[in-house]
């Protein structure tokens, strides 16, 4: 498959996993008693809802329509629902189908950090920090990230959180307990990637691995969800202190691009901050790992 026909099937397997999502009651269109071939909207319907012709809107669901305004994109994105992380993947699946973006398309994000930012990433020694590059494998890791992400780190070197959750889900789903929403996210982060950077072939490689090994990356791959890195939450299993739900920042590292520095933030007199100075105890080279006194006599 070349690029152009490449692209034409990204667009066309994103908006129509978009349309699978929308029932006509979603929209305002009454239920017809004819039995219904599609699990969401028909093309015809999102042409209707949108103000454009219905071979319009199939030409452009297959990559075939010729520089598709912003107003028309606006009206089929606001159809589909679509929320910002999916318009501005659909915004750049569409820019791919012309030849002048995929001739001035940007290199892949860069895999090693530079020493400022090691230097940075040593520093924060009270919180753990690790950072990722966009196709989620880990760059560096400061020591509590280290004792954080312990069993995954402890797997393959260079370490990739993708392979990890689903070419190792038993131990994965021992370190995250929330593993489906994990999961979920993974593969989101990747189609997101994947749209910025078709033609990345570490990329492609990773993606075929995990297709061709893990039936659960193969059905949410087919999903077409995507998300971008943002703050949030993450739940871990850790032998020291058992389950924790750590709240984090993703700061994205402007110098390189593709690059994210997660630091994990527990706010101080939290139950998870005191874990955290546990865990900065326990792996504080100078000091021994904690033990349970034994009762006086």
């Amino acid at each position: 498959m070349d690029e152009k026909e490449a692209a034409r099937t990204a667009v066309r397997e994103f908006l129509s996993t978009r349309r699978d999502r929308v029932s006509p009651a979603d929209v305002g269109l009454p239920e017809t008693g004819t039995r219904r071939r599609v699990k969401g909207l028909r093309r015809e319907e999102v042409a209707l809802l949108a103000g454009v012709s219905p071979q319009y809107y199939i030409r452009l669901e297959r990559g075939k329509a010729t520089g598709p305004s912003p107003g028309v994109v606006d009206a089929v994105a606001t159809v589909l629902r679509l929320d910002d992380d999916e318009r501005a993947h659909l915004d750049r699946l569409l820019a791919a189908l012309t030849p002048e973006a995929r001739k001035h398309r940007k290199p892949p994000v860069k895999d090693t950090v530079s020493p400022g930012i090691r230097v940075l990433l040593d520093s924060i020694d009270h919180l753990p920090a690790v950072v990722f590059n966009s196709r989620l494998d880990v760059l560096a890791v400061n020591d509590l990230g280290r004792a954080l992400y312990a069993s995954m780190l402890d797997v393959e070197n260079p370490q990739n959180t993708a392979r990890f959750i689903f070419l190792d889900e038993h131990a994965a789903r021992a370190l995250f307990p929330e593993w489906e929403r994990i999961a979920d996210d993974t593969v989101s982060i990747l189609r997101t990637e994947a749209g910025r950077h078709p033609d990345d072939p570490q990329l492609i490689a990773l993606i075929g691995t995990l297709s061709t090994h893990s039936r659960t990356f193969r059905t949410r791959w087919a999903a077409n969800d995507v998300k971008t890195h943002r703050a949030g939450t993450k739940a871990f299993r850790h032998p020291l202190f058992g389950e924790l739900v750590l709240p984090y920042e993703n700061l994205t590292i402007d110098a390189v691009g593709g690059q994210v520095l997660t630091v994990f933030t527990p706010q101080p007199g939290t139950s998870e901050h005191d874990a955290i100075q546990l865990l900065a105890s326990w792996t504080a080279p100078s000091n021994p790992a904690p033990t349970q006194s034994s009762p006086k006599t």
